[in-house]
């Protein structure tokens, strides 16, 4: 299975969960690393453009495509496993707690996980510490431009 993610270049090389350690979102609470991915580009790009400002043109972003081979197991979460503000902006304890057990418990390397942002869409954590880390490989990253209609302010 391919999962994408956007990123800044000068993370782009590493699969690491460093950056979502430093401030906890959605599936994460600070000091959690985690590894974010979407199961499509479009899914990717909405993720991050959700977070960044109107009207300022990010011109360091990467596509990242990451295969998850079939023997990698997969835990999946539907919205109907949540309560229903699981997806209210910020982000509230209860699914930070989700993909903190997800990490710590060892028990799947990807977590399957419903998108706050696109409804019906899926985005795949990754937990860096598992031992099949090694089997999921980066298989591209190539220049990633924004389309300029998105940041119109």
């Amino acid at each position: 299975m391919k999962v994408f993610r956007l990123s800044k270049r000068k993370y782009a090389s590493e699969l690491n969960g460093k950056g979502a350690a430093k401030f906890g979102n959605r599936w994460n609470s600070k000091g959690t690393e985690i590894i974010y991915t979407a199961e499509s580009r479009a899914l990717a790009m909405a993720e991050i453009v959700v977070h960044l400002p109107l009207g300022n043109l990010p011109s360091d972003y990467v596509m990242i495509e990451i295969e998850i081979p079939e023997e990698v197991k997969i835990s999946k979460l539907s919205p109907n496993d949540l309560s229903t503000d699981w997806n209210s902006h910020p982000p509230i304890q209860e699914t930070q707690k989700i993909g903190d057990a997800f990490i710590d418990n060892m028990e799947f390397c990807v977590l399957k996980v419903p998108s706050a942002v696109v409804k019906g869409d899926y985005n795949y954590l990754i937990n860096p510490y598992h031992r099949d880390l090694k089997k999921i490989n980066i298989l591209s990253i190539e220049e990633f431009p924004f389309d300029k209609r998105i940041f119109k302010a």
